[in-house]
């Protein structure tokens, strides 16, 4: 993709519309039977679809063209709000709660959830601290500790929602940042195991959460009930094949699979499109991942390096946990897909990450002509 002056990276330009044109067509295919069931509208879902990428669409290209460094200057502004929402849906006047956790929240006629919007913001607040630290980083006091004092505060916020996928995903995505930005070893892996007591609990105090590691270990031991999801979706794999049983052919979506448009899509897409349809997906995912991190290396500016691999590591963590729970390799966690999923807040934030990302390889497109035509310049000046 060109303008007069830059090129934004075709290949994360190019893997986000192919996955987001690939989830649009596989959220109806997967949501057709239950859309006409409960809302007799079997293009229900798809119209949901359509308008979450309409705004997602028009945010993706105004961070494209926002110069990324204007982001900075309002990282504490976005903190705070963040937090404010976080708070705010806990209260039932103002959060919804589907299937046990409340982390819907509800302006009149509009819902979102903040816990997306926190991913990203997060991310903008950990990348500026430690650019702004940079010189005293393996200070524990001062570069490390007020970093992982706002995770903590956020990770406690999104538990009592509760919502441990998504606490999980930022952990492994903020420590991936600490590890980068030369953070002390020793103070990662010590954090990590006084972290891993706290998750146990969280997971044992929960009969919800419980129940999911039970149904990982062995599904068998309970097919109609814990185990129900992840043996269904396994049965979605093995119909498949190498190359699906046909696009809008899928069993598994008709009633046996739950959520086989948000959660488990990816099921589905193994079931109608196989093996092949599958490895698409997956190196889709790969060459953002990828280029996202050539874009880190090549940027000049430590913002730049920082907040690329920031939001690489967020899109591709969420990815691949929501690839594992789908494969059996991981317990359930409720993370959706990213660009693929039926989920309008997650779409829609994704979507905004790919934005700023391009945002930051188009600035190396800049810098990279400009050398190129200072060489030609001297190139001609030699020959005269």
């Amino acid at each position: 993709m060109r303008t007069s002056e830059n090129r934004y990276d075709p290949v994360i330009f190019i893997s986000v519309i192919l996955l987001i044109g690939l989830g649009l067509i596989m959220v109806y295919s997967s949501s057709a039977a239950i859309a006409y069931q409960k809302f007799n509208d079997p293009y229900y879902f798809l119209k949901r679809q359509i308008f979450q990428v309409i705004i997602g669409g028009v945010l993706m290209v105004f961070f494209m063209c926002l110069d990324y460094h204007t982001i900075q200057k309002f990282t504490y502004p976005a903190l705070i709000i963040t937090m404010f929402l976080l708070i705010l849906v806990l209260f039932p006047q103002f959060g919804k709660k589907v299937g046990g956790a409340q982390r819907w929240l509800h302006i009149g006629s509009f819902s979102f959830q903040p816990s997306e919007l926190a991913k990203f913001t997060l991310i903008l607040y950990v990348v500026h601290s430690l650019v702004k630290k940079q010189e005293r980083i393996e200070d524990f006091f001062y570069g490390y500790l007020p970093n992982l004092l706002v995770l903590g505060f956020f990770s406690i916020l999104f538990l009592f929602q509760p919502d441990l996928g998504t606490t999980v995903v930022l952990i492994a995505v903020v420590f991936i940042l600490f590890f980068i930005a030369g953070i002390k070893f020793n103070y990662l892996f010590y954090s990590v195991v006084m972290l891993l007591p706290a998750i146990c609990w969280v997971i044992l105090s929960s009969e919800y959460q419980k129940n999911r590691i039970i149904s990982f270990l062995d599904p068998e031991k309970d097919p109609l009930g814990k185990g129900y999801q992840i043996i269904q979706s396994f049965m979605a794999f093995s119909r498949g094949n190498a190359f699906g049983i046909g696009l809008g052919e899928g069993r598994q979506k008709l009633f046996f699979l739950p959520e086989p448009h948000t959660d488990f899509i990816f099921s589905i897409i193994g079931e109608e499109l196989g093996f092949a349809g599958t490895v698409i997906v997956v190196m889709l995912f790969l060459a953002i991942i990828w280029r996202g991190i050539q874009t880190a290396i090549k940027s000049s500016d430590l913002y730049g390096k920082f907040l690329s691999l920031g939001l690489t590591s967020l899109i591709g963590v969420q990815a691949m946990v929501n690839l594992a729970v789908a494969v059996g390799l991981l317990p359930t966690k409720g993370l959706t897909l990213p660009f693929v999923s039926m989920g309008g807040s997650s779409l829609v934030v994704s979507m905004i990450c790919a934005g700023v990302l391009l945002n930051i390889s188009k600035k190396i497109g800049v810098r990279n002509q400009s050398s190129v035509a200072r060489v030609r310049r001297v190139v001609q000046t030699q020959r005269a």
